[in-house]
């Protein structure tokens, strides 16, 4: 049974034993705001009652902080199985994360970047519906690739950009090419609001292109910050001078 708590002015949390958590956190007198069986309800429900009640919304959800350490799979040689149906499996990779196995094709992990390789790509098994499956040596063709990671510090922003999009499943069922149609339209407003000089929509055009890059770096396998910080490096060290309103690099 897992409970929803509120600490008077402090916080609203969740655990399944609330008294010795509140004490371990230094404080004696709390409310009981409801209890669940199931944890991914209650995850849901920590974060809709903490924005209800106006406190701090968790960055993560209560159920990544508390994994079920196992998934029993079964692997054969072309194909590695879950034991749950394809609606309900990103939640449970996501318990599993760290997870590893072996195949004739090498040795499989659960990471963030395989999550999305797995929705993307799984099936549903055709003995079972509540079982769902994929093709080991096209994971492991995947796994092969040289990841890209950040050069530099995620920032909060940008990580809770990451985190709505993952939320909403744009990083498991979207891809580059949706991200940039959806670039392209947002520069069409921001054209638009220029133009106007409608500076409220140009905050919100330019915004919401900042979102879309977030995701379209992401979906190519790396981070926005990384990118930023590429240019930046390249920039910095450019002379030049202006001309008719633009800035105009020295050549050589």
């Amino acid at each position: 049974m897992y409970t929803i708590y509120e600490i008077p002015g402090i916080k609203i949390g969740v655990s399944k034993d609330v008294e010795k958590r509140v004490k371990k956190q230094g404080f004696f007198n709390y409310n009981v705001l409801e209890t669940h069986t199931c944890i991914y309800e209650v995850s849901a429900r920590e974060r809709e009652l903490q924005k209800e009640y106006g406190y701090k919304v968790d960055h993560r959800l209560y159920k990544t902080l508390n994994p079920k350490t196992k998934m029993k799979i079964n692997v054969t040689e072309q194909t590695t199985t879950f034991p749950v149906p394809i609606d309900r499996l990103k939640g449970r990779l996501h318990d599993v994360i760290g997870m590893e196995w072996e195949t004739d094709h090498g040795r499989f992990k659960i990471d963030s970047d395989t999550i999305q390789w797995i929705m993307k790509n799984v099936k549903t098994s055709m003995y079972n519906p509540n079982r769902s499956y994929i093709y080991n040596k096209a994971f492991s063709v995947f796994a092969s690739k040289p990841s890209v990671k950040c050069s530099k510090k995620p920032l909060k922003m940008f990580e809770s950009i990451r985190s709505w999009a993952e939320e909403r499943g744009i990083y498991a069922e979207g891809d580059s090419k949706t991200q940039l149609i959806k670039l392209q339209e947002e520069m069409g407003e921001l054209a638009k609001a220029t133009l106007e000089n409608d500076k409220p929509e140009v905050i919100d055009a330019i915004g919401d292109m900042v979102v879309v890059l977030t995701n379209l770096a992401h979906l190519n396998g790396v981070h926005i910050e990384t990118c930023i910080a590429e240019a930046y490096n390249v920039i910095a060290k450019r002379k030049g001078k202006m001309i008719n309103g633009t800035f105009v690099k020295d050549e050589g």
